[in-house]
């Protein structure tokens, strides 16, 4: 059974072929299904895959299929890599994503581009496949840039707005900063092993040299940290809420971010023989991504903006928990916020579709009593992710700061603090979207460019009359709590349609109980997901934790409690009074610490003169000096055409006057000799 696995993948790359060039005469939603029935067969092929796998020695199963690359002493396989590890990714991609697939089925319905909506669906879904299942660092780098590219097809499907057109080109650019420390990582690892193969160089990270293996291990962080959105490259990642919301929960849940995390797991081994500052590195710069994060998702107003400020919170924690060498807690904080980040993403989706497009959480409200499914799953993946027991988020989230309280005190704090921020900027989206004053009723005022007003509310007077000069409608008194909505009086928001809630409860389910895959409880053998990956992680030097049975209890306690109160002064602030709510969503953290506004201001003035000037020493210097030999080349050659006249006299002369001159030269050695 396990021989299937290459079924896998194929299944959502043959939806991808017969959509492209049947997709039109299917239609909606026919070609929908067949890409859902493509994704969910690679999720049944999956599951029967992983009942041979627990049959194989280790768990673990490698094949060759053919060499895809001879290259003299250069040659890389088309290869599987089948482990626990692997395993994981490929049950939860396929699930999710088949999830994902059956509700876009619905939420696409209408759309000009429905059918290549699941073009680019599946092929994303077989690149992530691809990614996980490769046996080298180059089908991981092919599976890698496949996500990438469909991610830039997803992000800017309606391009017919600028700004979505404009995201799509940030994330794919941004993510090129990642592929270059991949491609470079990938070289010294060829140079140092002779080999891709991670069955042939991960064994043998013990006995290489410690310069290369940090060099190595830099390298690919860099490009998981442009994947997966970690400071300074998680820019794209907000901005990639312009796609339609599926391709949100995909790349934010099942797909794409979660790909840096398991690369970094994947080559445990070296990040264990490096030096230690690398580990330290990651985990401070994972848990300082999901404070940061934390606080910008307090003041968001677009109800997917502040769950993409989330992802980018929780990838943080992955990092961490990779830093600090707990690798299965990485990996089981990702299977966890794979459901309910992508519960959450769809249910937005569901308001956003009652809506009418709305995403402001400020013209909602109170739509509990008109989509009580959407808003029941959505609670369910607020407690997840906030960590309230018995959630999924609160075993996977807990383990990871167990962990790293036994690695470094202030990792811990950080962490608590980030997470603290969690129960609270997610239950403030539910209070203001669920609970409270209806806000929608009211016929809406002229729109203004509210960002921009926020951006300069505090800005000076200067600065606030050449705004006005570029946008001469444009409201400069910006109320982070107006009081117009999005519908008249007459229309109501609805629930959405079966294909859409039945996806929402399926997720609810497996974020509630998720958890229960690997209870960090000091009884019993309960860390079924930590025995399972053991031989994956087994020559990285995992952590180990020597804190006693009680000590364990009293941090699951603490960390209880801190999502309680977390969940706590959300109720009042957002639900009970609303005295507090100015002060409580700052200018500063809704334009996400102004380093969007600062890196695109950069690339527009100093960044653009200097790639100005890099592109005239380019056409001028480089190109100059290769077009001067040219030239010089061609002149040379006309001037000694000149002397080739055909004449034979010419010739005879010139023989004549050479044998005078070497006859000469001869005469003169002899008398001085």
């Amino acid at each position: 059974m396990v021989s299937l696995v290459w079924l896998i993948p194929a299944l959502p790359l043959v939806g991808f072929l017969v959509l492209l060039c049947c997709g039109k005469r299917l239609g909606d939603p026919w070609a929908g299904w067949l890409a859902t029935l493509m994704c969910g067969g690679a999720f049944v092929t999956a599951l029967v895959v992983f009942a041979g796998l627990l049959n194989q020695p280790e768990h673990t199963y490698e094949h060759t299929y053919f060499t895809w690359i001879p290259a003299g002493a250069f040659h890389v396989d088309m290869n599987v890599l089948l482990d626990p590890m692997s395993m994981a990714m490929v049950l939860f991609i396929t699930g999710v994503g088949s999830m994902i697939h059956l509700y876009s089925v619905g939420y696409m319905h209408g759309d000009a581009k429905y059918e290549k909506f699941f073009v680019y669906l599946n092929l994303f879904i077989a690149a992530m496949l691809v990614l996980v299942l490769g046996g080298n660092l180059l089908l991981t780098f092919l599976g890698w840039e496949g996500v990438g590219a469909c991610s830039y097809f997803l992000i800017s499907f309606w391009f017919e707005k600028p700004a979505n057109a404009s995201a799509g080109k940030k994330a794919f650019i941004t993510n090129r900063v990642g592929d270059w420390g991949f491609m470079v990582g990938m070289f010294f690892v060829f140079f140092t092993f002779g080999t891709l193969n991670y069955a042939e160089f991960l064994p043998e990270a013990h006995s290489a040299a410690q310069t290369a293996l940090t060099i190595i291990a830099v390298m690919l962080f860099i490009g998981a940290i442009g994947k997966s959105a970690q400071i300074p490259l998680y820019l794209w990642l907000p901005d990639a809420m312009a796609g339609p919301t599926p391709v949100s929960a995909m790349v934010h849940a099942a797909t794409m971010v979660t790909a840096g995390v398991y690369l970094m797991c994947r080559i445990n081994p070296v990040l264990a023989f490096s030096a230690s500052w690398v580990p330290t590195t990651i985990a401070w710069v994972g848990v300082i991504t999901a404070l940061v994060a934390a606080t910008m998702a307090t003041a968001q107003m677009d109800i997917k903006k502040a769950l993409a400020y989330s992802t980018v919170s929780q990838l943080g924690y992955m990092f961490l928990a990779v830093g600090v060498g707990a690798y299965w807690a990485a990996i089981f904080h990702m299977i966890t916020h794979a459901f309910f980040k992508a519960l959450m993403f769809l249910g937005s989706g569901s308001v956003i579709h009652g809506m009418d497009e709305e995403q402001d959480m400020r013209r909602m409200g109170n739509l509990k009593k008109y989509m009580p499914i959407t808003s029941a799953t959505f609670i369910v993946g607020w407690l997840a992710i906030a960590g309230v027991p018995p959630f999924s988020g609160f075993f996977s989230k807990d383990e990871i700061l167990t962990y790293a309280l036994a690695n470094n005190p202030a990792l811990y704090v950080v962490g608590l603090v980030a997470a603290f921020l969690t129960a609270y900027y997610m239950g403030r989206v539910v209070y203001r979207t669920f609970y409270g004053e209806e806000k929608w009723p009211v016929v809406p005022v002229p729109e203004h460019d509210q960002t921009l007003a926020q951006a300069l509310a505090g800005a000076g007077d200067d600065e606030r009359a050449a705004a006005l000069a570029l946008v001469p409608d444009l409201d400069l008194s910006f109320d982070p709590e107006p009081t117009h909505g999005h519908f008249g009086a007459e229309h109501h928001p609805h629930e959405s349609p079966w294909t859409m809630t039945v996806p929402l409860i399926v997720l609810a389910f497996f974020a509630a109980v998720a958890g229960f895959i690997n209870l960090p409880l000091p009884v019993g053998q309960l860390q079924f997901l930590e025995h399972w990956l053991e031989p994956v992680f087994a020559g990285g030097h995992p952590a180990e934790l020597t804190y006693s049975s009680s000590e364990i209890l009293g941090l699951l306690a603490l960390g209880a409690l801190v999502a309680i109160a977390g969940c706590g002064l959300s109720y009042l602030v957002w639900h009970r009074s609303r005295s507090n709510q100015r002060s409580l969503q700052p200018a500063f953290f809704g334009n996400a610490w102004y380093y969007d506004i600062m890196v695109t201001r950069f690339m527009g003035g100093p960044g653009r003169a200097a790639f100005a000037a890099q592109a005239w020493f380019d056409r001028t210097v480089i190109d100059g000096i290769v077009n001067g030999v040219g030239v010089a080349t061609v002149e040379a050659a006309a001037w000694s055409r000149r002397s080739q006249s055909g004449y034979v006299r010419r010739y005879a002369l010139g023989i004549a006057l050479g044998s005078v001159v070497l006859l000469g030269f001869l005469v003169t050695k002899v008398v001085s000799g």
